[in-house]
């Protein structure tokens, strides 16, 4: 007996946990009542919550007296947001996993699954590159040449945001008065001089956008103004390289450049736009600017800013102090005499903190072996410089590696090291390496006695690196909320729909999720909570009065379709086409990531939806699913997703509400 991949005829219906994959199976069908197919006998409910119950307690009652001798692979490399994470963490520099790293593949709908990370050959080259940069930027080298790193279209990374409808001040990055524009976190190497170049919005004809009026420029570091310029308007006038309006209008920006002293470390980097004859108040920004005005034919619409580029260092000094250099430099040689020790002691902390154990003589030696080459040539810092890429690109960075204890026979059952447990933990809460009271306290063998691992996770969910890791790693992979930078509807069905109001939308389900972890509220809150948060746009979205300007705060909601995550924008966007709603996605999505019963892989050539009759009707949503169901083959998993789906109906490709399907 088989259907829909579910074959019955070797299950032990005896011993069921001797099949307990198959059993699980059928005990998700009988709970969701898909089982038997459509047109065969069906129980009453009763009875089929009593097999599913019997199924479970005998598959529960066996599991109890069997201890599971699985483990998770030996070998399981970091996936780029940890590799990320853990340079921070380990050194103090922070990089953009994403620029550096390639797509991790998921397996089961996520990223951290060992079986899906593979490593090729392309990419040992990468993190070879990665480390040497990384190892650059951490120690200092005056010599580094200079480079140059764009920030402007937004991607997956946490560094940057980029708001390309700049009419109205964006987030509390920027100062009040302004119209948005970049906000980037960018990390400085060394002490010296950097380069900053802002680009321009132009039309479909290559010209600036807004140089009819006067447009107030600046960049801020940490919050303070570094530069300031005015372009466009009567104002350009009294710039200098002046040239015919053609050339100022067509290559204007190359004007928008400085060179700034900057000191080594991470800084927050806004560059920024103010109208400058007319700063218009937080809240009462202009009329609304779709997407796709960003380019069109209309030269004197506002002017935004589309690029910032930072280069550098020029004029570059090593600092002696720096975040990175504090966590590296443990000790500073005054002697030659002193300058091996001091190297084995600042190696031996890298290697405890970044192989998340105790440094082996053998792991300390071959550190120092690298070191003492590139001293031969080089300074101190050169060869800590040396020793540091080795430590980067060293398997028992890459890999969080476990292997079987000595004297255990194979299958059986035995417990995780404190070592491993302590990586475990730092792993699934912090998406990052152990911090030096955990494994000290994993070293020492302290970490399993229970009232310290309590006391551990207590503090480990309290640290803000804790929440940021569930929200956007667990639970944007888990609820498909790392999809909302993605989103692109199109502008003719959706021209309310701007880069700010998707924003919102990641905005709103972080700070949401984020405030369920903190409060610890339970799964019941997740779904039906009537408290959210927004800025005036997204109020204007959801139809909330009295919220004004951009900053984000909590609100109650009156409305009960806003409650829980079924009604944040966010969830309703990314289950939805880029034209229309789909109430199968939609439905697939409350399936598998809700209710956990998901519906198998449709069948090879499946028909595409017909939007229209062959009278030439055009056929609505629910008219063109009804058409699709009555082919049989897809019909069973159709008539479980598509009933959720229209539950959700009244919420449009956007996440707002209507009353009639568009």
């Amino acid at each position: 007996m088989k259907t829909a991949k579910l074959a019955l005829d070797d299950a032990d219906a005896v011993h069921v946990f001797n099949s307990a994959e198959t059993w699980e199976k059928v005990i998700v069908k009988l709970r969701t009542r898909s089982m038997p197919p459509p047109g065969a006998p069906r129980p009453d409910n009763a009875t089929y919550d009593r097999v599913a119950g019997w199924l479970e307690s005998e598959i529960d009652r066996v599991a109890a007296t069997r201890m599971n001798p699985g483990r998770p692979a030996a070998l399981h490399r970091l996936n780029r947001t940890e590799y990320a994470n853990a340079v921070r963490d380990l050194i103090a520099v922070d990089v953009d996993g994403v620029a550096m790293l390639p797509l991790d593949e998921q397996a089961l709908g996520f990223d951290t699954n060992a079986e899906a990370l593979s490593i090729e050959p392309a990419l040992l080259e990468r993190y070879v590159a990665a480390a040497a940069k990384i190892a650059r930027q951490a120690v200092g080298d005056p010599a580094m040449p200079p480079e140059f790193e764009r920030y402007g279209a937004i991607k997956d990374n946490a560094n940057e945001q980029t708001y390309l409808r700049q009419t109205e001040r964006m987030g509390e990055n920027f100062p009040l008065g302004s119209r948005g524009g970049i906000a980037a976190r960018h990390y400085f190497p060394v002490d010296g001089e950097y380069v900053f170049k802002l680009r321009l919005q132009r039309t479909f004809s290559s010209q600036i956008r807004g140089l009819n009026v006067p447009n107030q420029f600046e960049i801020r570091l940490d919050g303070k103004r570094v530069w300031q310029y005015t372009l466009g308007g009567p104002a350009s006038k009294a710039q200098p390289a002046e040239g015919p309006a053609k050339i100022l209008n067509y290559e204007g920006d190359d004007l928008l450049q400085a060179r700034v002293p900057v000191k080594a470390g991470l800084r927050e980097v806004v560059a920024t736009i103010f109208k400058a004859d007319d700063p218009e108040p937080e809240g009462v920004g202009p009329d609304h600017i779709p997407p796709w005005s960003r380019q069109s034919d209309n030269a004197t619409a506002p002017s935004s800013i589309s690029s910032m580029y930072i280069g550098g260092p020029y004029a570059a000094e090593v600092p002696q102090d720096s975040p990175s250099r504090r966590l590296i430099f443990v000790c500073h040689p005054a002697a030659p005499a002193e300058e091996l020790p001091c190297a084995t002691k600042i190696l031996s902390r890298l290697v405890r903190r970044a192989y998340r154990r105790s440094a082996s003589d053998d792991d300390v030696q071959t550190l120092l072996s690298f070191y003492k080459r590139a001293r031969e040539t080089g300074d101190f810092d050169q060869g800590i410089r040396t020793a540091l890429e080795r430590v980067l690109v060293s398997p028992d960075f890459l890999f969080r590696i476990e292997a079987d204890p000595a004297g255990v026979a194979p299958g059986s059952g035995y417990r995780v090291s404190d070592v491993e447990l302590a990586s475990r933990l730092s792993f699934a809460l912090w998406s990052s390496i152990p911090d030096d009271t955990l494994l000290d306290l994993a070293i020492r063998g302290k970490l399993k006695q229970p009232a310290v691992l309590d006391q551990q996770v207590s503090r480990m969910l309290a640290d803000p690196r804790a929440r940021e890791s569930l929200v956007r790693n667990f639970f944007g992979e888990w609820l498909q909320t790392r999809n909302v930078r993605l989103l692109n509807p199109e502008t003719t069905k959706f021209p309310w729909f701007d880069d700010n109001l998707r924003f919102a939308f990641e905005k709103e389900i972080n700070l949401f999720l984020d405030a369920q972890l903190k409060e610890d509220r339970s799964v019941v809150d997740l779904l039906t909570s009537n408290e959210t948060f927004v800025n005036e746009q997204l109020a204007r979205h959801y139809g909330i009065s009295g919220v004004y300007g951009t900053h984000f705060r909590r609100v109650t909601l009156t409305d009960e379709n806003r409650f829980g995550l079924l009604g944040k924008a966010a969830i309703l966007a990314v289950t939805s086409y880029t034209t229309r709603t789909s109430p199968t996605i939609r439905g697939k999505w409350l399936l598998e990531n809700i209710l956990a019963a998901p519906v198998p892989a449709p069948p090879p050539n499946v028909p595409a939806l017909e939007a229209s009759a062959p009278e030439g009707k055009v056929l609505s949503v629910r008219e063109m699913l009804e058409k699709h169901r009555s082919n049989a083959v897809c019909a069973s998993c159709h008539a479980r997703m598509d009933p959720l789906g229209f539950s959700l109906e009244n919420f449009d490709g956007i996440g707002q509400w209507r009353t009639a399907d568009a």
